[in-house]
Order: C-alpha cells, then sequence, then structure tokens
C-alpha cells in the first residue's frame, strides 16, 4: 500500500486532464496557487456530475466539508495538469476523495477533500443513494495513511 505521496497517475482509476491557461500565471511566471484548487474541481466533478452516473438525490447537492491540499511543485505555462481521482471512503452521506495533480509525470499537488452530500432544503446531509454507492465503489483506492 502506497502513501499518497507515492502514488503515480497509473495508481489512479479516474484520470482526467485540465489545459494551463496563460491567465493561470501570476507575476512570478508560474500557475498561481488558488488555479490549483480549480484542477482538483475538474477532477470531482467529472465523477460526482457525471451524467451517465447520476449520483446525486433529488432537491440536493454536494458540499465540500473539508479539503487539506498539499503544493509540492509548481505548474508552468503552457502546458497540461493530468489529474488523478480516488475514492478512500464511503459513508453514509460523505465521500472521501484524494487525488494527485502531475505536470509532466512529475507529482505538483496531493489532495484530500471530504463531499458531504447535503438537502437543499434542510441544508442537512442526506443519505447517498445505493446507486451511488455502488458507482463510487468502483473507485476505491486503498493509501496508507501519512503521519
Amino acid at each position: 500500500m502506497k502513501k499518497i505521496s507515492e502514488l503515480v497517475l497509473s495508481d489512479y482509476p479516474f484520470k482526467t486532464f485540465d489545459k494551463v491557461r496563460y491567465r493561470d500565471t501570476d507575476r512570478q511566471g508560474h500557475v498561481n496557487n488558488a488555479v490549483f484548487a480549480q484542477f482538483l474541481e475538474t477532477g470531482r466533478v467529472e465523477i460526482l456530475y457525471n451524467s451517465k452516473n447520476e449520483l446525486l438525490s433529488p432537491n440536493c447537492s454536494f458540499v465540500i466539508a473539508k479539503v487539506n491540499t498539499s503544493l509540492i511543485s509548481e505548474i508552468n505555462w503552457p502546458g497540461i495538469v493530468d489529474i488523478g481521482t480516488g475514492i478512500t471512503k464511503i459513508g453514509n452521506s460523505s465521500i472521501n476523495i484524494i487525488q494527485s495533480l502531475y505536470q509532466n509525470n512529475k507529482l505538483v499537488a496531493t489532495s484530500e477533500t471530504v463531499i458531504v452530500q447535503m438537502d437543499e432544503l434542510t441544508r442537512k446531509s442526506s443519505p447517498l443513494t445505493q446507486k451511488a454507492k455502488q458507482y463510487l465503489s468502483s473507485l476505491l483506492i486503498e493509501i496508507e495513511v501519512e503521519q
């Protein structure tokens, strides 16, 4: 079992990419740290809001309850960022997600996020459906907890 910092893109059950845009850069000439969150969002959204696998219950939305991102190296323009995403835990209404960003096969960031399905009317957590849990189970990945 690997630590998140030891994973390579091929270790992840879900992979996608995003294009680095010139506007993403800052005065130092590399991608601004706030843009890392946008790249991570791309990986999550392609899973959570995939029209082929409807995960949301009626009148619900997904919200971030917790996010912990480690910026390891800079990202440069031009280029693409590869995004690896996996699920580490499926709860009653929550999903624990790990992700890594790579540029030119080099690890540039890792992230651990807890997403909760929230009922839009009550603003409280709402249980995931069995269909959602089944699909999310296909994206499970085991990692060693880093100390």
